[in-house]
């Protein structure tokens, strides 16, 4: 690996929305993101945890970052999504509205705060389409956590939550999955093996790639088309400034056409110095698991089929599709 790529990756962030701000956070921090389960709330919670959650044999805390910026906290839904996240020495989770995407920040872009103290959870911001990032510090958010100061907020955590019937029995339902994936025993020798996946549909079946080839995810993009390309190239879309092929993965893989939609998500790579956009149907969740072997057929556009969290994913060869002698990037 050249140093451009550890540089790339050390500065790919995942950003999401809470309330009406964005907020980003490294990567190399992310562990998963899920959608919001039923938690626990003992009747004293301390630092404005506002529940606990079981999560790989250890109890986690769950953290609102509006608590600790003194912005009002309206109430969650089962849309809610939670971040599971981790720092040297503890793991938590962060409620969010919404995961947008993964970013390749630009340092030049990176505005440091200079105040910054160990208390502070942010930590820097980020401009980006005219708008502000805040980059999380969960380094200082680690810190007040291990403080154990008590909860002086006046809000009951509790009634944010769903009070309805419906939704406690659906988010119980993630929480007991949460438990049985939980439940299933690593070799000492996966502990250490872990890779991250990006997981994604094409029409109703599950499809992931390694997190490793991903530069960047959007949900939406606008596509142009290119006259005399072939079928499954959808054209091009312009990302800052910079032309990226944009391949209908459905039919470059020959599968059927059953799920139309308007909004166009993308999945940016690189590989093999080629960088595509993948145009698909719904971006579905980052999760890390022990690394998968994968298949020693490297002519085939798919490496390996595994379960995780009950559902069966395909993971894709981007080595194969992206060396593919059909695929034709011309410089624009």
């Amino acid at each position: 690996m050249n140093n451009n790529y550890l540089e790339q990756k050390k500065n790919s962030h995942l950003y999401f929305q809470i309330g009406k701000n964005k907020y980003a956070i490294n990567t190399d921090n992310v562990l998963e993101i899920m959608k919001l389960p039923l938690l626990d709330y003992p009747q004293k919670l301390p630092n404005n945890i506002v529940g606990l959650l079981k999560y790989n044999n250890f109890v986690i805390n769950v953290v609102d970052v509006r608590f600790y910026l003194n912005i009002e906290v309206p109430p969650y839904n089962t849309h809610n999504e939670l971040l599971i996240v981790k720092t040297d020495e503890v793991i938590l989770g962060i409620i969010t509205d919404s995961i947008i995407g993964i970013l390749p920040f630009d340092s030049s872009l990176v505005d440091k705060i200079p105040f910054v103290d160990s208390k502070m959870i942010i930590e820097s911001l980020y401009k980006f389409n005219n708008e502000t990032i805040f980059v999380v510090n969960l380094y200082a958010l680690e810190n007040i956590l291990k403080q154990h100061s008590e909860n002086d907020s006046a809000v009951d955590v509790t009634e944010l939550f769903p009070q309805d019937e419906a939704s406690k029995a659906l988010m119980l339902k993630r929480t007991k999955s949460i438990v049985e994936k939980s439940a299933l025993r690593l070799t000492a020798g996966e502990l250490h093996a872990k890779s991250k996946y990006i997981s994604f549909n094409l029409n109703n079946d599950y499809y992931c790639l390694i997190l490793d080839y991903v530069k960047e995810v959007l949900k939406d993009t606008s596509i142009t088309k290119v006259p005399g390309t072939p079928d499954f190239i959808e054209g091009i879309m312009n990302l800052r400034g910079d032309y990226i092929t944009v391949i209908n993965l459905k039919k470059f893989l020959a599968l059927p056409e059953t799920i139309s939609q308007d909004k166009k998500p993308v999945i940016i790579i690189k590989c093999n110095e080629l960088k595509l956009a993948l145009l698909i149907d719904k971006i579905n969740e980052l999760f890390e698991t022990p690394e998968i072997k994968e298949e020693e057929n490297s002519d085939s556009y798919y490496s390996k089929e595994f379960i995780y969290n009950e559902t069966l994913y395909t993971l894709l060869n981007i080595d194969k599709i992206s060396s593919d002698k059909r695929i034709v990037v011309t410089d624009m």
